[in-house]
C-alpha cells in the first residue's frame, strides 16, 4: 500500500485512508463470501457519507478481505417481506457511491457474483486476480438484477451484458478481461489498483477529478436514477407478483430444485 494509512473500522467493512488522505479504501470484511446483507449495505452507506465531505479525496477503492470479493446479496433478504427494504437500500448505496464524483476502482479476487458484481460495476476500473470469476445468477432464482441490467451494458456492451444477465452463467477472469469487464489481471489486484491510483490520481487536483468524473459519466448519469427506480418498481411490484419469483427464492432457501410454473 502506497503512502501512510490510517484505519477506522465499522464492521462489517474496513475503511482505510491512504496517500495522506487523498485516497480511501472500502474493504468488505463480512466473513465467508462477503455476503452483502442489510448490515453491510448500512455500513457502506455510512462510510460513503463520511467520504462525501472530504474535498481532498482523489479516489475510492472497493476491495475485500478473504478469498472472495462477494457471493452476492443475501438471498434470505430477497424473500417477500424483506426485499422491499433491502433492494432500495442497495440501490441507494450505488447511487451514493456514484454521487461521490470521484474515480471508483474495484479490486476483485475469487467469486464476484450477483450483488457483488453489481457493486463492482459501479467502479470506473476493475482489477481482478487470474482466479476471479464473475456472474449475474439471479435468473436461476427466478428474478433479475436491476442494477446490473443498467451497469453491465454500458461497461461491456448490450450483447455481452445480455449473455450474463439472461443465462446466469459464470465467466472466468480471462473472459472478463476480453470483454472489458476487467481492466487488468494481477496476482494482487488490490496492489495493482493502488499502484494505478498512486501513479495517475493522487497527484491530480481533487477538484479537477470531481469535474472530470462527472463529465466522464455525462452520457448516462443524468437519467440513471430514474431508470434504476423504474427497474426497482418492476422488481418489487410486477416480478414479486409472479409465482416463479417467489418459488425461486423459496427453493434456494429450502435447498431444492425450483418447480417453475411459468407464471
Amino acid at each position: 500500500m502506497s503512502g501512510a494509512a490510517s484505519r477506522t473500522q465499522s464492521a462489517p467493512i474496513q475503511v482505510l485512508r491512504t496517500n495522506g488522505g487523498r485516497a480511501a479504501e472500502l474493504v468488505l470484511d463480512a466473513g465467508r463470501g462477503n455476503v452483502i446483507d442489510s448490515g453491510v449495505i448500512a455500513a457502506l452507506r455510512d462510510a460513503v457519507r463520511d467520504l462525501a465531505s472530504e474535498r481532498r479525496l482523489c479516489a475510492v477503492l472497493l476491495t475485500h478481505t478473504g478469498e472472495h470479493f462477494s457471493y452476492g446479496a443475501s438471498v434470505p433478504e430477497h424473500a417477500p417481506g424483506e426485499v422491499g427494504r433491502m433492494l432500495p437500500a442497495f440501490h441507494a448505496l450505488a447511487l451514493e457511491l456514484l454521487a461521490l464524483e470521484r474515480p471508483l476502482l474495484a479490486a476483485v479476487g475469487g467469486a464476484c457474483l450477483g450483488g457483488g458484481l453489481e457493486l463492482g460495476c459501479t467502479a470506473d476500473l476493475l482489477f481482478a486476480s487470474p482466479s476471479a470469476s464473475f456472474g449475474q445468477p439471479e435468473i436461476a432464482l427466478g428474478v433479475f438484477a436491476p442494477l446490473g441490467s443498467l451497469l453491465l451494458p454500458r461497461r461491456i456492451g448490450a450483447g455481452a451484458a445480455a449473455d450474463l444477465l439472461l443465462s446466469g452463467r459464470r465467466i472466468d477472469a480471462s473472459e472478463a478481461l476480453r470483454i472489458g469487464l476487467a481492466r487488468e489481471l494481477a496476482a494482487d489486484p488490490a496492489a495493482a489498483a493502488r499502484a494505478w491510483i498512486g501513479q495517475h490520481l493522487v497527484g491530480r487536483s481533487a477538484e479537477a477529478l470531481r469535474h472530470a468524473t462527472r463529465a466522464a459519466r455525462a452520457s448516462w448519469w443524468p437519467d440513471f436514477a430514474t431508470r434504476l427506480a423504474a427497474l426497482e418498481r418492476a422488481y418489487l411490484v410486477d416480478l414479486q407478483a409472479a409465482h416463479d419469483a417467489r418459488e425461486g427464492i423459496a427453493a434456494f432457501l429450502d435447498k431444492r430444485a425450483p418447480r417453475w410454473e411459468d407464471r
